[in-house]
């Protein structure tokens, strides 16, 4: 392996990238300006303003900041032949006293912090996991889209003196026939109510539409993602879209250490602020990734009842290893005992599923590395019975 000789920051936007160097003899960070965001002045900017060469370009490195570009750089970058990092933006190191932020200044910085070793590199999903991380969150879009409609009709005959029927439930079917079939006594109204009613409706098929296209999508999914989101549904709590969403954010979950890992990287560990003696511990830190925090939380939801195994636990259950299924059962026993001892103790309710969820990420990660290894151990035996 070449040793890096020179260190590239790049920050990115949509349409420029500005460019700086910081050479590894620890001499002055150098700004090459800005170009284009464009694949053929990328490719300039590497052959020419660099002059990375295929042979060479293993001396040199670059970075930038993960952000709402993606990872089409990262991609076009590593099919040019060089080496390049994601820098996870939240755990760059920021001075005090910095007060003066420009395109210039924090390519340079990235320059000089990656020459350094001070920044953290952000997990760059491949094709199969990225795919199928765009439909969850667009189903997650979904199904805020769906309550915004939801309220949006219930404020507006509210306003109007529209009550359902004590004896229908809120958003059943009775619900929604019965706000269809209500006439406004103004034709605007009409036309709003026509309209709220209409958006409601678009909303379930929308919904309706995107589970579709994840089944689908979990159908041809490479093998190590099959396995881990049928290996996932073995919790309480985690059906086949929680699961689903679990495998698209959290990645190959065997890429995680330690379960601290995984619960760092949802954001759902508590911060510190200890000195000497003192320790002081207080929320969670919310520094990770959202999606993977909100699902573990609506997940630990259901483990405040008693443990037991339903008819669609066990049929979710159907076809995996006696050891994920004990390990699902353990979950079960552990969480609703924490889940009633906090309770017991005067927590918040809200607290207390936070915690809950924390520890759910511990049996997420340790079922998740089993599913992955029973997939490599597959595939190796067929490797060698056909060699």
């Amino acid at each position: 392996m070449k040793k890096i000789a020179r260190f590239v920051g790049l920050d990115v936007h949509a349409d420029t990238i500005a460019v700086a160097v910081a050479e590894a003899d620890g001499g002055e960070v150098r700004s090459l300006g800005v170009v284009p965001n464009r694949p053929e002045c990328v490719q300039r900017l590497i052959r020419k303003t660099l002059k990375l060469t295929p042979e060479a370009s293993k001396s040199a490195a670059v970075c930038y900041e993960a952000g709402p570009c993606g990872y089409v750089l990262y991609w076009q970058l590593v099919g040019l032949g060089v080496e390049c990092m994601v820098v996870a933006p939240t755990l760059i190191p920021v001075k005090a006293g910095d007060r003066v932020k420009t395109d210039r200044r924090d390519a340079e910085k990235l320059a000089r912090l990656f020459r350094a070793g001070e920044l953290t590199a952000a997990w760059v999903p491949d094709a199969e996991h990225e795919a199928l991380r765009d439909l969850v969150r667009a189903r997650e879009a979904a199904k805020k889209d769906q309550l915004r409609a939801r309220h949006r009709l219930q404020k507006f005959l509210l306003r109007r003196g529209q009550r359902p029927p004590t004896d229908v439930k809120p958003w059943t079917q009775r619900h929604l026939q019965w706000a269809k079939a209500l006439r406004m006594p103004h034709p605007a109204q009409e036309e709003v109510r026509l309209d709220y009613v209409n958006e409601v409706e678009h909303a379930v098929a929308r919904i309706e539409r995107l589970e579709k296209a994840i089944d689908e999508a979990i159908a041809r999914a490479p093998a190590q993602i099959q396995a881990v989101v049928h290996a996932l549904q073995a919790l309480r709590g985690i059906k086949r879209i929680s699961a689903a969403t679990i495998a698209a954010e959290a990645g190959s979950i065997s890429r995680f250490e330690r379960p601290k890992q995984l619960m760092g990287y949802a954001g759902i560990t508590s911060a510190e602020d200890s000195s000497g003696t003192r320790i002081h511990r207080g929320a969670i830190t919310k520094a990770g990734n959202s999606h993977l925090r909100r699902i573990v939380g609506e997940a630990a939801w259901a483990y405040r009842h008693c443990p037991g195994l339903s008819k669609d636990l066990r049929k979710r259950q159907e076809g995996l290893s006696p050891e994920i299924c004990e390990i699902a059962m353990k979950a079960q026993h552990r969480l609703h005992k924490r889940y009633a001892h906090l309770m017991a103790k005067g927590k918040e309710k809200q607290k207390v599923v936070t915690a809950i969820g924390r520890e759910l990420l511990g049996f997420v990660w340790d079922i998740g590395r089993r599913a992955e290894a029973e997939v490599a151990e597959k595939a190796s035996r067929t490797k060698n019975t056909t060699m």
